[in-house]
């Protein structure tokens, strides 16, 4: 098993496009950063990844029951809101934040035609571009954003 690092991460990058750039190709390099997007997941729809990568019975079920029921409230200078049903995002500084994130992300290099390369919330999708359809070929992947 090799260690990734985020240098290591970013030495494959490098090596990649430079080696596009020596051959006279041009490279079209998409980046994403998706911490944020994390805390906007519905519960429903993370479940189904967790469901779907075999963690189901008393494991699967007990992660269910801990996103499920939570709340919040906003307070400011003294008044406060309803408390209203928490169903998206998961609970900020929780040990299983971090694997649930990757469980999350794992799939999200399938069907991707070009290189993807992902360390911890920081994603490169690039490819090389030889015309205008390369270019519209690697974005491709956000026309239903």
């Amino acid at each position: 098993m090799t260690r990734q690092s985020c240098f290591s991460n970013l030495l494959t990058f490098l090596d990649k496009v430079t080696d596009c750039f020596d051959k006279g190709t041009d490279v079209g390099v998409i980046f994403l950063n998706l911490a944020k997007v994390f805390d906007k997941v519905s519960d429903t729809r993370l479940m189904n990844k967790i469901r779907a990568h075999g963690i189901q019975g008393l494991t699967g079920n007990w992660i269910e029951n801990w996103l499920k029921g939570r709340k919040q409230h906003a307070c400011n200078t003294g008044a406060a809101s309803t408390w209203i049903e928490v169903i998206s995002g998961v609970p900020q500084r929780s040990v299983l934040r971090a694997i649930l994130f990757l469980i999350f992300v794992n799939d999200l290099d399938y069907g991707v035609l070009n290189r993807l390369l992902k360390f911890a919330d920081d994603t490169k999708l690039f490819g090389k571009v030889q015309s205008e359809l390369d270019s519209i070929g690697l974005q491709r992947i956000f026309k239903d954003c």
